[in-house]
């Protein structure tokens, strides 16, 4: 069977279901409990349970099997003309190049906040204006830059270019990379080029709380103006010691007065918190003191909490410490996000490893 929606195009084969998007890329293949996910860069990724949630990318041999094979559902089972032209039009070859996204994005997306997945990012800078946090690993291979009004433009256009008709899977955009909300007034030219580009569309990003403090509430307003609609912090712990340690400045409760300006600027929020971090030793604190920040922030219904299993990168300061972790990471997860609902708020899970652009 086949789906025709104006954003994609499905096949339905009993146990395996394909989704196209309106270039004729496949995104997204069901087969026999295996889950294939194609990245915009052209790498295919499997997702499938072993015990718990597993991914993997395939080496590009692996790819091109199962483009082919993708390929080859498409032209025995598609029978709209217009739809089978724009899968067809493909070759397993051309599906895995990654020249086209090369030349929309001069670096990897790295992270994003799972509502926004299906937003489309633009860089307005490259890299993380901090980049010390004892437990991240992005943006290490970067430095910090931020993008001219021109060289911004041209990226907005190479982007528009690599998506082409695929932009109507897209709802929104995402102002990365790490720390793009920390510029001041350069950023006001790059929000108005997404505003030509993209009429309408929510504009998101990240923000940190060192550089969100120096801004007021009037600031936040301006940038609403231009489109900017929700926020996402990176507050991590409401515990100080251990904010210390993961090497991220300021102090927790700082953030009382930064989501107080967001909030006053009609902007939603998003408070992201890594469930396990600091382990053993921490834990305790952790939600003890994380739970009650929270319940001081003026966030409402609109508002996420972000609870992310907390990753241990090897060769980053904090694998260094040796801090024994939890032995129970999911049901900690629960516990949280039980105690996060209630609050009264929205609690959902931020699972790095699940992140695909």
């Amino acid at each position: 069977m086949e789906l025709l929606r104006p954003e994609a195009t499905l096949l339905a084969l009993g146990d395996r279901v394909v989704s196209f998007d309106r270039e004729g890329r496949p995104y997204h293949y069901f087969r026999q409990g295996l889950t294939f996910k194609r990245a915009l860069d052209g790498s295919l990724h499997l997702r499938f349970r072993d015990g718990e949630r597993r991914r993997r990318r395939l080496a590009e041999e692996e790819a091109l099997v199962v483009y082919r094979e993708v390929l080859e559902l498409a032209a025995a089972h598609l029978q709209d003309p217009g739809r089978r032209a724009e899968v067809l039009a493909w070759t397993p070859e051309g599906l895995l190049d990654p020249t086209p996204y090369r030349r929309a994005y001069a670096w990897p997306v790295s992270i994003l906040p799972p509502d926004a997945y299906l937003s489309v990012v633009l860089q307005a800078t490259t890299g993380c204006s901090w980049n010390r946090c004892a437990f991240c690993s992005f943006y290490q291979d970067r430095p910090f830059q931020k993008r001219s009004p021109e060289a911004f433009r041209e990226h907005v256009e190479r982007v528009l270019a690599l998506l082409g008709r695929g932009r109507l899977l897209r709802r929104g955009v995402f102002l990365a990379d790490g720390n793009a909300l920390a510029l001041a007034e350069p950023l006001l030219p790059l929000l108005e080029a997404v505003g030509e580009a993209f009429p309408g569309e929510p504009v998101l990003g990240f923000l940190d709380l060192f550089t969100g403090l120096r801004r007021p509430a009037s600031w936040w307003r301006r940038l609403r103006a231009l489109g900017l609609r929700r926020v996402y912090l990176g507050l991590e712990t409401g515990h100080a010691p251990l904010l210390a340690l993961l090497r991220k400045p300021g102090h927790p409760r700082e953030a009382l007065a930064l989501v107080g300006a967001l909030k006053r600027a009609g902007l939603g929020v998003g408070v992201i918190l890594m469930v396990g971090a600091g382990g053993k030793p921490f834990a305790e604190a952790h939600f003890r003191e994380s739970l009650a920040l929270l319940a001081e922030l003026p966030l409402d219904r609109e508002d996420i909490v972000y609870l992310s299993p907390f990753q241990e990168n090897p060769g980053t300061p904090y694998a260094a410490l040796g801090l024994e972790p939890l032995p129970d990471v999911e049901g900690e997860l629960r516990a949280w996000a039980e105690a996060v609902r209630r609050l009264g708020l929205r609690a959902s899970r931020y699972d790095i490893r699940e992140f695909l652009y």
